[in-house]
């Protein structure tokens, strides 16, 4: 599939292909092995192992709307009406459109690589209902383990042989032709020792930016790698000011850091409701959906809770369903409380909002396109326009499924079009260098200033937490995502002190009204020639081309 690894120039090693896809979630598998049947030659990399990314930890489900499935009165239109709610008046509506529309074939599809769904009465699909959705529309694995179902499937398909997969690899920056179009990747593989990835077409699959904050869902691989990478290759980003905390991840003490047991919406989607240190209802009055209101108005309404009662965490109320009931349906949860010394039947679930999804990233059209030839981006790492302010819980999987494909698609088109770079005319360099921030110090700074509430003086405060960054050049793993982190902080903050309006999980404390006069757009960066972040003009919400 790929050129035989030898030394060359300025690296050590080379591989050639046609796409190099970097990350093994939902959406890199998808791409890998959707670019394979169209012919191409595709390698794919991951900086530890391709079990290791966030696709495996998400419980809930995918939203999708399948024929002769669903609800009564459920529709796509109503899937697209939910997830324009919920992104709060930024989502593209073309985009959001497309790719729910895409997800019944979607999902089809990854049934016939072996992915097994749980099924209820008559055979039909085991639904449940998430935050935001108007209806029992979220299929689901293992009960609480879709994640690791979808992943198991695709990995299954890509460890057929079909295609290679470089492990403990990741990708240092972007290489480009003389012509300027991205055509290649310079890496360091797992001992450290630079090299090459020749390939026209580059795909960023590298997920989120969890790991920029104290307490978080995601895994430790989640470091921002991609963002940063696309920035510094010249690339636009958008919406990055907006990541949603998930609502309720398992609360393990004040001190936690890193990932922490998530508890699935689809725990209140089955009747459990959110209560104070006291016993109140948390949700009373805030909201028509209750419990089931959109993530960003629960992780907020808990937050205010806990300020008033002086508490760090609420409780999550589900011993109506009862012990044997609750291990069944949710054996991942369960097992996460059984650690702790929670028993569901009889406790509380104690649980806190934590660091979960990056709405924003690399501007990308629903094809993967950006605004970089021969660079492409797919998963949580782009920003398409689906999720706008605040993401509809469980589309994420679905946009993986959705976007890699189309991604692989669009790449063997432009490349039968002739529109790619020549990889052979990369300009190899030394290893770059950038400002690589101390992770634990810049983590407390985000998570005290840019987390749930936000204002001016606590922005100014994060970015005067990066001014102990250290310019040396990346040639670690480390280095890199140190890196990465500190370019996708500054990129997060430069955007949030912009935005002075409260939307979606965007929340500033002395700019609390939604400002749809002058917001209601998003906010596009770059970098300019110092490296810094810096807003461009407004741009169109339209991404579906």
């Amino acid at each position: 599939m790929t050129a035989p690894l030898r030394e060359v120039g300025a690296a050590n090693w080379e591989a050639r292909a046609d796409v190099v896809v970097v990350g093994t979630g939902v959406a890199g598998l998808t791409a890998a092995l959707t670019a394979h049947e169209l012919g191409l030659r595709v390698l794919v990399i991951t900086k530890a192992s391709a079990e290791d990314g966030n696709t495996r930890w998400a419980q809930g489900g995918v939203a999708v709307v399948l024929p002769g499935q669903h609800d009564a009165g459920d529709s796509v239109d109503r899937h697209i009406a939910d997830t324009l709610t919920a992104g709060a008046g930024l989502c593209d509506e073309l985009a959001t459109a497309a790719i729910i529309q895409d997800g019944p074939a979607a999902v089809r599809k990854l049934m016939r690589l072996g992915a097994a769904f749980d099924l209820g009465e008559g055979g039909k699909f085991a639904r449940t209902r998430e935050g935001g959705h108007s209806a029992f529309r979220v299929v689901h694995a293992g009960g609480d383990a879709t994640g690791a179902e979808v992943e198991r499937a695709l990995l299954s398909s890509v460890r057929d042989g079909r295609v290679p997969v470089l492990h403990n690899h990741i990708a240092v920056q972007a290489l480009h032709t003389p012509a300027g179009q991205v055509a290649g990747l310079q890496v360091l593989d797992g001992d450290g020792v630079p090299g090459v990835l020749r390939a026209p077409a580059v795909l960023l699959a590298t997920g989120g930016l969890g790991q920029l904050f104290q307490a978080t869902s995601n895994p430790e691989v989640a470091t921002a790698d991609g963002l940063a990478l696309a920035l510094r290759a010249g690339a636009a980003v958008a919406d990055v000011e907006f990541v949603q905390f998930h609502p309720t991840v398992l609360f393990t003490g004040a001190g936690a850091r890193g990932r922490c047991p998530l508890v699935t919406e689809a725990v209140r989607g089955e009747g459990a409701v959110l209560v104070d240190a006291f016993g109140e209802r948390v949700m009373t009055g805030v909201h028509p959906l209750g419990d089931l209101a959109p993530r960003d108005v629960v992780a907020a309404a808990i937050t205010r809770r806990m300020t008033e009662t002086g508490t760090n965490h609420v409780y999550l109320d589900a011993t109506h369903l009862g012990g044997e009931a609750f291990r069944r349906r949710f054996p991942t949860v369960h097992a996460a409380c059984e650690e702790v010394g929670v028993d569901p039947a009889t406790d509380g679930i104690p649980v806190a909002p934590a660091a979960h999804f990056a709405c924003g990233g690399v501007m990308s059209t629903v094809d993967g396109r950006t605004s970089l030839t021969g660079l492409y981006a797919a998963g949580e790492v782009a920003r398409t326009g689906l999720h706008g302010a605040n993401r509809l819980a469980s589309n994420s999987l679905l946009e993986g499924l959705v976007v890699g494909a189309r991604a692989a698609r669009a790449i063997a088109f432009d490349r039968g079009a002739g529109l790619l770079g020549d990889p052979r005319a990369v300009e190899v360099t030394d290893l770059p260098a950038a400002l690589v921030a101390d992770r634990e110090p810049l983590q407390d700074a985000m998570s005290r200033y840019a987390g749930i509430g936000r204002d001016a003086a606590g922005l100014a405060a994060a970015l005067s937490a990066l001014e102990s960054s250290v310019h040396r050049p990346l040639r670690t793993h480390r280095a890199v995502e140190d890196a990465a982190l500190a370019l996708a902080a500054r990129a997060l903050l430069t955007a949030a002190d912009a935005r002075t309006e409260s939307r979606g999980c965007h929340v500033r404390l002395d700019h609390p009204g939604r400002d749809d006069a002058r917001w209601l757009r998003s906010l596009p960066l770059r970098l300019d020639v110092s490296g810094q972040p810096v807003l461009l003009s407004t741009i169109a919400l339209g991404g579906a081309a």
